[in-house]
């Protein structure tokens, strides 16, 4: 693992040394570690914080929402449908049916979450792993598995979505597959790019020297150098995660009614933009609200973590 950059490397490196600021001293750096060092800086970022309290925030509403929700989300009333925002009873209005927006948006947060954070999970663990081993062993081993994975980067994101969503049908599980195929490739890419960088790293050799197994060598050396970097792109997915999932819902291939799903509520309230367009729109600002903090929690992050040379 090589050193973090200090103004006395830049000076030595015939850099421009940044200034006293902008430069953490090496006694404080080597007594909090590398990842004290990011956590440092990450809680001095106060754009990734303010996103990083937004998400937790939508995290603890959708896994309290179950007991929190000032109604039953799923009963609905033909009199009160489409209450404005702002109304007595309705905080934020009703939708088509009548039933209260503000409790469907708080229990859609499940679903949305769990359909935007699981295929990005599951992807990073078969991602991570393709690209270790292609990165690591290299040759014909590297060729088949990145050249299989190029196959997949030949159809955009969402069309390859909606391809394998409709020929698998229409369902919670089978949505949370075609996202994971759309993005094992992306992770296993960048996995690949990574451990190809630093498998001819002085302390590869000196494990392959030592007697290590390949095996032992990809998931000790490898893996805790490699796992930052892959981790913090896709964190970044999460949002195009959430997007796509919320896609398929909305044509009908994800989330299926009356399940309240944020982007399957944007489909049923399609119908009633002209008539109610500010109830219409706030799972779409929902979904442009988690995605956009993730976004900035994941570029915090990776400003984070860039301090090595």
């Amino acid at each position: 693992m090589t050193a973090p950059v200090t103004a006395a490397t830049m000076a030595l490196d015939g850099g421009i040394a940044p200034a006293a600021s902008e430069v953490e001293p090496d006694a404080f750096v080597a007594s909090r570690g590398y990842w004290g060092h990011v956590g440092h800086r990450l809680v001095r970022d106060p754009v990734a914080i303010a996103a990083g309290l937004v998400i937790l925030a939508i995290v603890v509403v959708a896994i309290l929402s179950p007991w929190i929700t000032p109604m039953d989300p799923y009963r609905g009333s033909m009199l009160r449908r489409l209450k404005p925002v702002g109304d007595a009873t309705y905080w934020l209005g009703s939708d088509e049916l009548g039933r209260d927006m503000l409790s469907r948006l708080m229990v859609g947060a499940r679903l949305s979450l769990f359909m935007g954070v699981t295929p990005v999970l599951i992807a990073f663990v078969i991602g991570s792993s393709i690209g270790i081993v292609a990165g690591y062993v290299g040759g014909w081993t590297n060729t088949i598995l990145m050249r299989t994975i190029d196959v997949f980067f030949a159809f955009p994101s969402v069309l390859l979505a909606i391809a394998l969503s409709g020929a698998l049908g229409a369902g919670i599980f089978n949505a949370i597959v075609s996202l994971t195929c759309v993005f094992v490739p992306q992770i296993a890419r960048i996995s690949e790019s990574v451990t190809t960088g630093i498998r001819a790293r002085d302390y590869i050799d000196a494990a392959r020297l030592s007697g290590a197994s390949a095996l032992t060598i990809m998931r000790v050396q490898v893996l805790g150098n490699v796992v930052g970097p892959i981790f913090v792109y896709s964190t970044g997915l999460i949002s195009v995660s959430m997007i796509l999932a919320s896609g398929l819902s909305f044509l009908g291939l994800g989330v299926r009614p009356p399940e309240p799903e944020w982007g399957l509520m944007l489909n049923t309230l399609r119908t009633a933009i002209y008539v109610n367009p500010t109830v219409a729109a706030l799972p779409g600002l929902a979904i442009f609200i988690v995605s956009i903090s993730f976004n900035l929690f994941s570029d915090g992050l990776r400003s984070a973590m860039e301090i090595r040379q």
